[in-house]
């Protein structure tokens, strides 16, 4: 079989210590005292000669270790599998053989027998006694047990015992042969064969110890902690380490769900005539409301943050793009250390023209999330299985025809639960939780929304209600009793626009060439804007949006 490397260098073997000599002539010698001795005191030549008689005593215990380490070799005799195993040189792209390389996730009973090659991390390592060890090798979310026996051509004691010694996490180069398991092996997600090792090279090593094992970081939540056996890994720790948190099992499912979102939805979009745009997130002016926004320099002047793309998106419809899309950074300077806030997310951004009703834009919105609701579930079954068994939930539930309440309704049934109309003019966080649970136990759905809010709740370019001027043509979408979406129908007449933003205390010059775009004729238009981390936490029920962020961003954290 040949080798994964062609060469690996060894150090050479230090020649063998010489034995110690007895006594001699020179030794039994009367010792004549040197000029610097005849200087020193009675204590400090005592105190020399204990440390030359240390160190003396040092050598002759190093001398025997070695001694000692040279028979054991002799006994144990060469180790015949030292070009199977080993540290790898720095890989510096030296060479290029084409060696075909295997996904854990596609082996099966069908491959046994089959040779394969391929780069795994150590998740753990057991030693079962001098001849046998067993490692537990992982790709992003699939394990794979491997299996090293000493034999008499290619695995010698020498390499089980340091395979076993490698530190969990290790980055290795595996040549092996898939056999099928006899039963099943149930500490891995591939549990119906193992990994016969033939060769094994470390290509990278861990240097210092681990903030904490993936296996504590990968347990269930609702597991109780049990001194001795296991440690609860707290967010703020992982969030520390992200890095290493961010390799279990569950984490690498959570962020192919978060990709597949993200994926969904423009699908969606491109499938329904959309054009993907990219907005310049420094402007200006703050766009919503200059308590939320982050001020920074910009040369002689100040710059801001975008709030959202939304004026952007305006102006592309302005601009007759018809239909705009954007997936980017939102920035929300709001001092709000809850679990569903960051400072900084990711926005799915979406603005159309209207031909006759906003509902027009409702309703493609709505379609949107059920084909991404389906699509993940339909494709990513296996993803959503693997969060669970950490973040245990019950499975999402949606309707095919959609609950759409309106305001008013959504707040008689708060009131009709025990919540005082008094403090309903706008729906807080508790309350939108409670509405979801009522939603939930009235209709079985965990997905709805709430349309015609109160324009005193909306920012100025929301477009009023015709029949009621307190209303707007808005709605929000939620998911498990929380907002996702918030959305509307927007003013797309100049004069009437000014008149908004100065009743809700905006200076139209302070956004005179958003204005002006409108002010060239601007078909009438709407959309929405969603927050991609708050979809992620509510689908799979991860209970802290941090949990759905790459490297979150709140209030409090900067780093890593």
């Amino acid at each position: 079989m040949p080798n994964v490397v062609d060469e690996v260098k060894h150090d050479a073997r230090e020649d063998s210590a010489p034995t110690l000599n007895g006594p001699n002539e020179s030794e039994t010698s009367v010792d004549i005292p040197t000029q610097e001795e005849e200087g020193l005191t009675k204590s400090a030549l005592k105190k020399k000669a204990k440390e030359e008689e240390k160190a003396r005593k040092k050598a002759e215990k190093a001398a025997k270790v070695k001694e000692a380490e040279q028979v054991r070799e002799a006994a144990e005799g060469l180790d015949y599998a030292e070009a199977h195993y080993g540290k790898l040189p720095l890989h510096q792209s030296q060479s290029r053989p084409n060696r075909k390389r295997t996904d854990i996730a596609t082996l099966s009973a069908k491959n046994n027998s089959e040779h394969v090659l391929l780069r795994a991390r150590i998740q753990t390592s057991r030693l079962q006694s001098n001849k046998m060890a067993f490692l537990s090798l992982r790709q992003r979310t699939d394990t794979i047990q491997a299996m090293l026996a000493v034999n008499d051509k290619q695995v010698s004691k020498q390499m089980v015992k340091w395979a076993a010694s490698l530190s969990d996490e290790s980055i290795v180069l595996v040549h092996g042969t898939v056999v099928k398991s006899p039963e099943s092996i149930k500490s891995c997600s591939i549990d119906d064969v193992e990994i016969h090792v033939s060769e094994l090279w470390l290509v990278a090593g861990v240097e210092y110890r681990l903030p904490f094992s993936l296996d504590d970081a990968s347990r269930s939540e609702t597991a109780p902690e049990i001194e001795g056996q296991f440690s609860r890994v707290l967010l703020d720790t992982r969030l520390n380490n992200r890095i290493v948190d961010l390799r279990t099992q569950t984490n690498q499912a959570i962020f192919k769900i978060q990709h597949a979102i993200g994926d969904l939805f423009r699908d969606y979009l491109n499938n329904n005539g959309f054009t993907e745009i990219h907005s310049p997130k420094l402007q200006g002016a703050a766009t919503e409301s200059g308590a939320s926004v982050f001020k920074v320099g910009y040369f002689k002047g100040n710059a801001f943050l975008a709030q959202s793309p939304q004026l952007a998106k305006q102006m592309a419809i302005a601009a007759d793009f018809e239909r705009v899309y954007e997936i980017g950074p939102v920035f929300r300077a709001e001092d709000s250390n809850t679990h569903r806030h960051l400072t900084e997310f990711i926005g799915l951004d979406l603005e159309m023209t209207i031909e006759e009703h906003y509902h027009e834009v409702k309703e493609l919105l709505d379609g949107m999330f059920k084909t991404i609701f389906k699509g993940l579930n339909e494709r990513y079954a296996k993803e959503i299985a693997v969060v669970g068994k950490q973040f245990e939930a019950e499975e999402f539930k949606w309707r095919e025809e959609t609950l759409t309440l309106t305001f008013k309704e959504a707040v008689d049934l708060l009131v009709e639960d025990g919540v005082d109309r008094k403090i309903l003019d706008d729906i807080n966080t508790e309350n939108e939780k409670r509405l979801g649970r009522l939603v939930k136990a009235k209709y079985d759905t965990d997905y709805f929304i709430i349309d015609k809010f109160p324009l005193e709740l909306r920012p100025f370019y929301t477009m009023p209600d015709p029949n009621d001027p307190t209303l707007t043509n808005s709605y929000d979408f939620f998911m498990r009793g929380e907002e996702i979406l918030s959305g509307a129908q927007r003013i797309h007449d100049p004069e009437f626009l000014c008149k908004q933003m100065q009743a809700k205390g905006v200076d139209p010059e302070s956004m005179k060439g958003y204005i002006d775009g409108f002010r060239m004729g601007c078909p009438p238009h709407g959309g929405g804007g969603i927050g991609l981390e708050r979809v992620l936490m509510l689908f799979l029920k991860l209970n802290n949006i941090r949990r759905a962020s790459l490297f979150p961003r709140d209030p409090k954290r900067l780093e890593p």
